[in-house]
């Protein structure tokens, strides 16, 4: 009994994580090591990183891309890797 229950925690977690990290179908993830803190450097940087991938990208304002004729919302998450802050960029698809 208590073997299963650390089970289905385990799995919770993992999915827990993963949602939280952005890995999901149609979610496109940038890791930045440079901390942005200015919205339109952070903007810039982006769309670079997109551009420079094959991508057609245009910033619509408050936090919304259109990607190659695709709507997504920017969310920014600041993770520690290593003990070293890392800037992570979830571009999430809507619908």
């Amino acid at each position: 009994m208590t073997i299963t229950v650390f089970v289905i925690l385990g799995i919770g977690s993992l999915l827990l994580f993963n949602w939280l990290m952005g890995y999901k179908k149609g979610n496109i993830t940038i890791d930045f090591e440079e901390r942005y803190f200015n919205q339109k450097e952070y903007v810039e940087a982006i769309k670079n990183k997109l551009e420079n991938e094959g991508k057609e990208v245009y910033y619509k304002g408050n936090s919304r891309f259109k990607i190659d004729g695709k709507n997504y919302l920017l969310i920014e998450r600041n993770v520690s890797m290593g003990g070293a802050p890392l800037q992570r960029t979830i571009l999430k698809l809507e619908k």
